[in-house]
């Protein structure tokens, strides 16, 4: 059965907002100030922030707010130089996501239905979050770059 959203117990929601939405901004808060000749500064996201995914629950609504943090970060550190991004891989098996209920189920259902029929790897992952950090991306900031072998992009 789904997780419903609005019957979370509070303290969960809040542990999900602290771990996931408030970390980031907190050190965000702490490396500017280490930051002073500029840098990139990244946080991972998933799908779930933008469409309703099965059993994803509370994580929806806070990847949500993590990307919308991302946007006013990078608005406001943008003028010293320090570019901010999500980055939004499709499943990857880790341990954070051997939480999530029928997980190997999605992993399947992904492969079958991404463009590039496939899941992406843990460093096709860490390429594209080098790409943002050095100077080949240094004409973007506040973006949530997908790397899902195209899933995000069905309907």
């Amino acid at each position: 059965m789904a997780q419903c959203i609005y019957t979370v117990h509070p303290c969960n929601k809040v542990t999900a907002m602290d771990i996931s939405c408030w970390s980031f901004l907190d050190l965000a808060r702490r490396a500017e100030k280490l930051m002073t000749s500029g840098g990139t500064m990244l946080t991972m996201s998933y799908l779930g922030a933008n469409e309703v995914v099965e059993n994803y629950g509370i994580m929806g609504p806070v990847k949500a707010a993590l990307e919308a943090a991302v946007r006013y970060v990078a608005a406001e550190l943008g003028p010293r130089g320090i570019r901010v991004h999500a980055v939004s891989p499709g499943p990857l098996a880790t341990r954070a996501a051997s939480g999530i209920p029928d997980f190997d189920e999605l992993m399947s259902h992904v492969a079958d239905r991404a463009p590039a029929r496939r899941l992406v790897t843990i460093e096709e992952v860490g390429a594209a979050c080098v790409f943002l950090a050095c100077p080949y991306g240094a004409a973007m900031t506040g973006e949530t770059l997908y790397i899902d072998g195209g899933y995000h992009i069905l309907g």
